[in-house]
């Protein structure tokens, strides 16, 4: 049995050995909600598809054209069994009633770590998405960079207060790095974003040196609702 929940996604779960991240462009606000809709509707009326799968997620981009999925597997494992048996014959009845949905590939990443406040009651209003690219697999400058990012938050003089979580994943081929950032809305990142300093982060020498790390190539910051979650029942 599949089951609807409202609750955001714990980031932090350890059985979660491969989340992955995978992005849908769909064209309009009115093919967002559609495909939702659609995605919902399949998944629903058919049985949790894998023990490995501990819950699926989709996102409304506030970009009003794209939806993004975060899946959390147990293992890469589990997610290529489903790939064999399940996947295609849902895919096939969304594109059905939402027809020339542009997929645009699949990351698999690893979580590293997470910054959050114990006990804090918060619900997320928006999930920011901040991908950051390198000029080449190194999966030991991912950590190192990741690193950075967070001793430059511990020391950080005015956090905004917006702010709830960050959960960094690695790209398993050693090139990207995600922070999925969880805010109280995304007015609270825009202000943070408008607030003195170079983006997130006051102008210190601590976050001068996360923006001009070795080998950084891109940084692309895009905000989400969270629209569907999936468990099993």
């Amino acid at each position: 049995m599949t089951r609807r929940t409202d609750t955001h996604p714990d980031l932090t779960d350890p059985r979660a050995g491969a989340p992955f991240f995978s992005h849908w462009r769909v064209g309009t606000p009115l093919r967002q909600r559609q495909t939702v809709e659609a995605v919902a509707a399949v998944w629903e009326r058919r049985p949790w598809p894998a023990d490995g799968l501990l819950g699926y997620h989709l996102y409304r981009g506030h970009d009003t054209a794209t939806l993004m999925h975060y899946s959390q597997w147990v293992s890469e494992q589990a997610y290529e069994a489903f790939v064999k048996t399940h996947r295609q014959e849902r895919v096939d009845e969304i594109d059905t009633v939402v027809p020339g949905i542009e997929r645009l590939g699949l990351g698999r990443y690893r979580h590293y770590r997470s910054v959050a406040r114990d006990g804090d009651p918060r619900v997320p209003g928006c999930i920011v998405i901040v991908d950051i690219e390198f000029d080449g697999p190194d999966p030991d400058r991912q950590r190192a960079w990741v690193d950075a990012v967070l001793d430059a938050l511990e020391s950080e003089p005015n956090p905004h207060p917006g702010g709830i979580s960050a959960h960094f994943h690695l790209s398993t081929d050693g090139t990207r790095v995600l922070n999925y950032a969880e805010w109280e809305s995304a007015q609270a990142h825009l202000d943070a974003l408008a607030a003195p300093g170079d983006g997130i982060g006051s102008a210190t020498e601590r976050w001068e040196r996360v923006q001009t790390w070795p080998g950084l190539k891109s940084t692309t910051v895009s905000r989400y609702d969270h629209a569907l979650g999936l468990i099993p029942g």
